[in-house]
């Protein structure tokens, strides 16, 4: 189904949108938006997205709709896709589904939804940074847009993970009234002999910049709060500590695996 036919038979996003923004509303969230008119209103795209804590897609989705009602599609794990009620929501909204031992397919889906004019969503840190400063990125966001023939938009988001994140249950009510900021960076062109690793290197000095203009400019403290970073004056764990801490998580996971399926 091509995109102008899709933006008028879509109820399930509209309804999810719709929840979306009502939820929102609820908690009374505020916004400061910059560089919106970088966000293209029609043609292809991947939005290359800091990923800080659990509602960055839809926080997204929510200002991208109210700006000029363009649809995101994201990359998201198959695990929850096979989930009952979250996967048929999730492809009621087109979202793309990716095995993560069989990926191409996913690609070769992203790839086609690019050429047909769609945003791409993509978390390029490839989990979300418990230390909330960006991680190394993937390669896949500058991949596609470069297969694709599209530009990628950086966007940073700064105060999300206050609502939802990483190994830090928020209460309900600390949700009511938060600030969070958005920015959308300027459209990176890529050429097909550009070097994908060199490329996605130097985006992630873009969105680690574009979350420092955020940071600086948000109007309250994070001195001595959990969701800032510890060079910031916060209490987040360090990269390294971050790092050590996902490791040791990933190698339980393994153990785990290997215990159950009893493989050497």
């Amino acid at each position: 189904m091509s995109p102008a036919r899709r933006s008028h038979s879509e109820p399930i996003y509209r309804a999810a949108i719709s929840l979306g923004i009502g939820l929102f509303r609820f908690w009374r969230l505020r916004r400061i938006e910059t560089g919106l008119d970088n966000l293209p209103a029609a043609g292809g795209a991947v939005l290359s997205m800091t990923h800080f804590g659990y509602l960055e897609f839809a926080l997204v989705e929510w200002v991208a709709w109210r700006s000029n009602r363009r649809r995101i599609r994201f990359l998201v794990t198959k695990r929850a896709f096979d989930k009952p009620g979250i996967g048929w929501l999730l492809r009621g909204m087109h979202h793309i589904p990716v095995d993560m031992e069989r990926g191409a397919a996913a690609y070769a889906e992203a790839v086609a939804a690019l050429r047909s004019g769609e945003l791409i969503g993509v978390f390029p840190e490839a989990g979300v940074s418990a230390s909330f400063e960006v991680r190394e990125l993937k390669s896949g966001a500058v991949r596609l847009a470069a297969e694709a023939g599209v530009p990628v938009i950086p966007v940073a988001v700064w105060g999300g993970q206050r609502l939802m994140t990483k190994n830090h249950p928020v209460p309900l009510r600390a949700r009511f009234g938060v600030l969070i900021s958005f920015a959308f960076g300027a459209p990176i062109d890529i050429a097909s002999t550009d070097d994908p690793r060199a490329v996605t290197d130097s985006l992630r000095k873009t969105m680690q910049g574009m979350v420092d203009g955020l940071q600086s400019g948000y109007p309250v403290t994070g001195t001595g709060q959990w969701w800032q970073p510890r060079s910031l004056g916060g209490t987040a764990p360090t990269p390294a500590e971050a790092a050590a801490t996902e490791a040791e998580r990933a190698r339980r996971r393994e153990q785990s695996r290997t215990t159950i399926t009893g493989a050497p």
